[in-house]
């Protein structure tokens, strides 16, 4: 149990002996476990909610939380990125504790989520989430365990807009979440929801893409405040609001070019950190009431489960909030913070330590500031002899292990990179080799280099929008900048091989590979480009020094099996096709394509049991089924041939 949790029970026990009410419990009560309903805002600045000061926008919803339970003027994330920030909120953890700091790195099962923890007391527990990058089939593997219902995206999505596709709208997630509810009606219940709409590109909903016109992203923190509004409705209506817990929180803020950071994830300033918190408590206890003292999103997962009357794990980095509404105690929290995601581009990851009165960031150009001149982090006092910097930095060397420079591997398929370049990320193998520095200080500052990721980010989302021409601009500026613009060249060569300008996406891939010569995915994207630009050969050239370096690579085997059948080599395109089959051997495309070979080889027994399998696995596939026609045709079973052959027809029917 760490320092502050101990510091805040003995407080709580003096509380009790000296007379003054400690917080009452559901099971203190003596009532029924109270509903719990966590609601988490995306990419949400404390400074842009009407309660915490912010007179140019209307959040009547947040504003009735506040009022009818406690607002937390100070709260503090420990990381800027979604995933990472909400492993924090469910496990109480901080992310050099639980590990995820990056996206698709699995939850460990040592680490119990909040939805375990309650359901092992008998609760109902269900997730509705706001975007892909919270999909715990993807790119948040293990945030889904314990809910007995985790609202995942589609995985193959029915439309190739973003909505639906990579978001859904606050109010498409209410409506989720109502649903679920009404069909689970018996508690006691605890239900997350999590409104992803702030988060860029901002792009709110009429009226509020119109009264918000020249402010969108206070346009989609109203709509999303709306929603919040529908949700706190409907919990009224089936008579569950008086006596529900209800936790409203920022995972993280946005940067709205402050410190010139357009987004989020590469700096630790208080414009990505610093988010709102209001906790409603059950029956109109403690309404109204403001808390200055400085708390953490840490700290909500032990609050909940003391008021819930339920243990609380004892190794935590967070502490039940319950002491400072209460009165039992009124010392502010220190906050920790990291990003690993300036790795993504080879820079420096970010450590930082804040108390009230000074924040301290561990760069390779660190800074100190003092919050009660220099509220807006301005003027760096840093010193390396200064007392409040070495006080920090023994804190963070006992928060967390030292980093090498090196993000935590991350099994993101490649289907799901297509999903983060559309959501303005970077991918895990993006940054290339890049970041292989055994030290982070011989890395590049974040300072030095935030308005490259700026112009990267911009290109992602109008790729993503389908804006071309807007995205070629940024990344063309962005190669007069980088000196070593693999990725750039990169994401100039997906641009032009989607344009179908073959010629020109080959010749970014070249020029993109050499600067990293060992990065499989470029190899593969400039085979690619090869092999569409009418260039087998050369393709094929490519492909095998790339499976030289690492042969276990599946894709690259598949597309070299298919170049040596385009280039007439029926054997080599044999083998490399049969090694992409065992590699995955439940892969649709690399089984049909070693069948086409086998076919002009009239090896028609050998492709019978090769594709009966795959039409017992796969049976909407209309390839499988018309070369399974022919190899029947081939050994003589024509009843079984023409049955096939309709099948095929009828898939391709229903496909159009």
């Amino acid at each position: 149990m760490n320092a502050l949790h101990v510091y805040g029970r003995i407080l709580l026990c003096c509380c009790v002996v000296c007379g003054v009410a400690a917080p009452r419990s559901a099971a203190q009560n003596g009532s029924a476990r109270p509903n719990i309903f966590l609601i988490t805002i995306d990419t949400l600045r404390a400074d842009h909610v009407h309660c915490y000061g912010y007179d140019q926008i209307q959040t009547p919803a947040l504003d009735s939380i506040a009022k009818e339970g406690i607002r937390f003027a100070q709260a503090f994330t420990p990381s800027p990125i979604t995933n990472s920030s909400h492993t924090s909120i469910l496990t109480g953890l901080l992310p050099s504790s639980h590990g995820v700091s990056d996206f698709g790195v699995p939850l460990a099962p040592s680490h119990p989520t909040l939805a375990e923890l309650l359901t092992a007391r008998g609760y109902h527990t269900a997730a509705f989430i706001g975007a892909v990058i919270l999909d715990s089939k993807s790119l948040a593997p293990g945030l889904d365990r314990g809910f007995e219902f985790y609202d995942n995206f589609p995985e193959h999505a029915a439309t190739k807009s973003r909505w639906g596709r990579l978001e859904r709208r606050g109010l498409e997630v209410e409506q989720h979440a109502e649903s679920w509810l009404s069909k689970h009606p018996d508690g006691p219940h605890f239900v997350w929801a999590h409104f992803y709409d702030p988060h860029d590109p901002y792009e709110p909903p009429p009226p509020y893409s119109n009264t918000y016109k020249d402010r969108l992203y206070d346009g989609e923190i109203a709509y999303a405040d709306s929603a919040l509004g529908h949700f706190i409705a409907y919990l009224k209506k089936q008579g569950w609001y008086d006596g529900a817990l209800i936790v409203v929180v920022g995972d993280h803020g946005e940067g709205l070019g402050e410190h010139h950071e357009d987004t989020h994830g590469i700096f630790l300033y208080d414009s990505t950190t610093h988010v709102p918190l209001l906790v409603k408590l059950p029956n109109g206890r403690s309404a109204g009431k403001g808390i200055d003292a400085q708390v953490r999103t840490t700290d909500i997962l032990p609050t909940i489960l003391e008021l819930a009357g339920l243990p609380i794990p004892q190794k935590l980095d967070g502490a039940s909030l319950a002491p400072l509404f209460t009165g039992g105690e009124a010392t502010s929290r220190t906050a920790f913070g990291q990003t690993d995601y300036p790795l993504r581009f080879g820079w420096s990851p970010l450590r930082s330590v804040r108390t009230e009165a000074f924040k301290f960031i561990e760069a390779p150009k660190p800074e100190l500031y003092d919050l009660r001149s220099d509220s807006g982090e301005l003027q760096n006092k840093y010193e390396p002899w200064n007392e409040e910097v070495q006080k920090a930095r023994k804190m963070l060397v006992a928060s967390s292990p030292p980093t090498l420079g090196h993000a935590s591997p991350a099994a993101v398929p490649a289907s799901t990179i297509d999903e983060l370049h559309a959501l303005g990320y970077l991918g895990p193998a993006d940054a290339g080799s890049a970041t292989n520095a055994p030290e982070p200080s011989m890395l590049p500052d974040p300072k030095d280099k935030i308005e490259e990721q700026n112009l990267l980010h911009a290109a992602l989302t109008a790729v993503a929008g389908e804006e071309p021409n807007k995205a070629r601009a940024a990344l063309e500026k962005l190669l007069l900048m980088d000196e070593k613009p693999a990725t750039a060249l990169t994401q100039l060569g997906h641009l032009e091989f989607s344009a179908g300008n073959y010629k020109e996406a080959a010749e970014y891939f070249r020029r993109a590979r050499e600067f990293r010569p060992d990065d499989a995915g470029i190899a593969l994207d400039y085979a690619r480009a090869l092999k569409m630009n009418h260039d087998p050969n050369g393709a094929r050239n490519v492909l095998q020094a790339s499976l030289k370096a690492n042969p276990h690579q599946f894709a690259a085997r598949l597309l070299l099996g298919q170049i040596y059948f385009r280039l007439g080599d029926a054997d080599a395109a044999t083998d490399q096709l049969e090694s992409a089959a065992l590699l995955q051997p439940e892969n649709v495309e690399a089984r049909t394509s070693l069948a086409k070979v086998l076919l002009t080889q009239k090896k028609f027994a050998d492709v019978v049991e090769l594709l009966e399998p795959l039409a017992q696995s796969s049976p909407n596939e209309a390839d499988v089924f018309a070369l399974l026609g022919q190899a029947y045709a081939g050994v003589g079973r024509r009843q079984d041939a023409r049955r096939a052959e309709s099948q095929a027809q009828a898939l391709r029917r229903l496909k159009k």
